[in-house]
């Protein structure tokens, strides 16, 4: 630790070996070593002795809208990087699309990254987007550094970012997979989804019979079948329907380089407990039955699910009217699901390691950062968050730091403080206060 300018130490300090107490090492923003707990301090060094508060890597969300530019009313990077530094996330990587422009060509990436420069709290990538009519965007997006593209095969609720019938779907695999790029897919059929029965109105349950689960089952079975066929990345974007999930073990197991995510609302919230009229609930796929819930967190403990995100997608709180088939989809819960994740996870029995795996170390090989993010390890950027495990909140939509203080989460007591949050080791916010922001822009060449 000769070089060290920071020593981290605590007790309980979560390392890709276990938990165990340590003190870990910074220089130049990098960890240089997880050394014993005891271990001296060098001179010049300054020490951070974090008790028995748990350190763990700072969480890699691989799937934020913050709608900057062009909607920056719903969101933008200086709010939504804020919610995540103060919820322990220390990457994201945002979609292409709620932005205008949204990211389907290099000058529309080139824009909003001169938006996200001098506003990012935390460090933020870029997916692509996947168009019908942008197939030629895609190599010099893929060469521009984006981590892969982002396609819906339903309508995505904006005009600018039309879905992928069949054979443009066909296409664009096709023109990734030869990249060997990552094609990142909404998957749920629009045939299904128009006979579906739809009734306007309040009532939770006629919205979640308009979002049948067939309709992502019968979606997700045809990606199987096409990357299959091209030996295609394909990455199944919020997955709610369990029954799903054989059909996506049985791919695993065969070989098919298919990787699936879920979200901390599927995860902790049921359709039994959505009030009707309650639209901050809604979220396309719908948050389902306490029953599918309990085989979602099966299949994430056997791997069958990879990782957990936020799929964070909000709006002013106008649009979210009481009225379900209008209402616009999305939760809000960015600076929540670490201890959204945390309340539930410690109730089935799994501990924080666990967490870590599925909100960081996993997203992070999802999109090629595991070389830098994910694990407190030597080499790794030193990104950190220091949580108090055992410490509850109620949740007081006041005190969030998203633009627009709507979320599902409301009055819900939880477990788990973030007490702060490090970037490269530099302590980014504590105790609600913030530093001006230092996040880096990442690529996926970085």
């Amino acid at each position: 630790m000769s070089d060290a300018e920071l020593v981290l130490r605590s007790t309980r300090v979560i390392t890709p070996e276990g938990t165990r107490a340590a003190s870990v090492a910074v220089a130049d923003g990098t960890i240089t070593a997880v050394l014993p707990y005891d271990a001296p301090v060098p001179e010049g060094a300054r020490l951070e002795d974090l008790g028995d508060h748990v350190l763990l890597p700072g969480l890699v969300d691989t799937h934020v809208h913050v709608n900057d530019p062009g909607r920056t009313e719903w969101e933008g990077f200086w709010t939504a990087t804020r919610a995540a530094a103060a919820g322990g996330i220390t990457t994201l990587v945002d979609m292409p699309l709620n932005s205008l422009p949204p990211t389907t060509t290099v000058a529309h990436l080139r824009t909003k990254q001169r938006v996200a420069a001098d506003k990012a709290h935390i460090d933020v990538g870029f997916w692509g987007g996947a168009l019908p009519d942008n197939v030629k965007d895609l190599r010099p997006l893929h060469e521009a550094g984006v981590f892969g593209f982002k396609a819906f095969l339903s309508p995505s609720g904006v005009d600018e970012f039309p879905h992928l019938d069949r054979d443009p779907l066909a296409r664009a695999m096709a023109e990734i997979a030869a990249l060997d790029g990552l094609l990142i897919v909404h998957a749920e059929d629009p045939h299904l989804l128009a006979t579906a029965p739809q009734q306007p109105g309040p009532r939770y349950s006629d919205f979640l019979a308009s979002r049948p689960r067939d309709a992502e089952d019968t979606a997700i079975a045809q990606l199987i079948r096409e990357a299959k066929a091209l030996h295609a990345r394909v990455h199944i974007l919020h997955l709610s329907s369990s029954d799903a999930l054989p059909m996506i073990a049985e791919a695993k197991a065969e070989g098919v380089r298919v990787t699936v995510e879920t979200c901390p609302h599927y995860l902790t919230l049921t359709a039994e407990e959505v009030p009707d009229g309650a639209s901050e609930f809604k979220c396309c796929p719908p948050i389902r039955e306490s029953a599918n819930q309990d085989l979602l967190w099966q299949a994430l403990a056997d791997g069958t699910i990879d990782c957990v995100v936020t799929d964070h997608s909000p709006s002013t709180a106008d649009l979210k009217t009481d009225d379900f088939a209008t209402a616009w989809g999305g939760i809000s819960g960015l600076q929540l699901s670490l201890a959204a994740m945390w309340t539930e996870a410690r109730r089935r029995g799994h501990g924080l390691e666990d967490v870590v795996r599925w909100m960081s170390a996993r997203t992070s090989e999802l999109v090629g950062l595991d070389t830098r993010k994910g694990a407190i390890a030597v080499g790794r950027d030193a990104d950190f968050a220091v949580l108090a495990p055992d410490e509850t909140f109620t949740v007081d939509p006041a005190a969030l730091q998203h633009r627009n203080h709507v979320t599902a989460y409301s009055g819900k007591t939880l477990h788990g403080v973030v007490k702060s949050t490090w970037l490269r080791g530099q302590r980014i916010v504590a105790d609600g206060e913030f530093t001006e922001p230092k996040g880096q822009l990442l690529t996926r060449t970085d």
